[in-house]
């Protein structure tokens, strides 16, 4: 394959269809050390692309770039959360916060934001594996009270109210100085 100019693999990201020239103007990215992650964006907004296809590229640019794995992932799980909604398919979305979260722990916006994708109607991501996901997140972030408060919601929402009680208390404390 010749070599792409960085406007001729932009132009193939936002308009492609074809998945054989998707990939090969990613490999082209890839191999020239192109690291700017709004370049990627533009391929994961990409229409055409599955969300396996999308899996396999956000893998492959993570395991590429460490450094901007965080943001991959992030935007791995906006566009899942929003592209695939009509199919309730929250569980990719799920799926990149906690990759998210895995590489910056002390980070509130993974956690916030796949709570953020919760549907109650449809208790899509299961309330149980958000509450799992935030509980596990209050441990690493600096600031804990945005993540006690998104659990007491959670918690009044399947029906726990002892529980929405206790988080909304630690919220309020969290948010108090300490006393001298």
């Amino acid at each position: 394959m010749s070599k792409l100019s960085l406007d001729e693999i932009r132009a193939i990201f936002t308009s492609s269809t074809d998945f054989n020239r998707i990939f090969d103007a990613f490999e082209a990215a890839i191999n020239s050390k192109n690291d700017d992650i709004e370049l990627y964006r533009q391929l994961f907004w990409n229409k055409a692309l599955t969300p396996d296809e999308l899996c396999l590229f956000g893998k492959k640019l993570a395991g590429e770039f460490p450094h901007i794995a965080y943001d991959v992932y992030m935007w791995l799980a906006n566009v899942f959360e929003l592209t695939f909604f009509q199919y309730d398919n929250y569980e990719l979305a799920l799926t990149y916060y906690r990759k998210a979260a895995e590489v910056k722990p002390s980070e509130p916006d993974p956690y916030l934001d796949a709570c953020d994708c919760y549907e109650p109607d449809l208790n899509i991501p299961p309330a149980d594996q958000l509450i799992d996901f935030c509980r596990k997140g209050v441990g690493h972030v600096l600031q804990p009270k945005p993540l006690y408060l998104r659990l007491a919601r959670l918690y009044s929402i399947t029906g726990d109210e002892y529980k929405s009680l206790f988080y909304q208390m630690k919220a309020n404390e969290s948010g108090k100085p300490p006393s001298s």
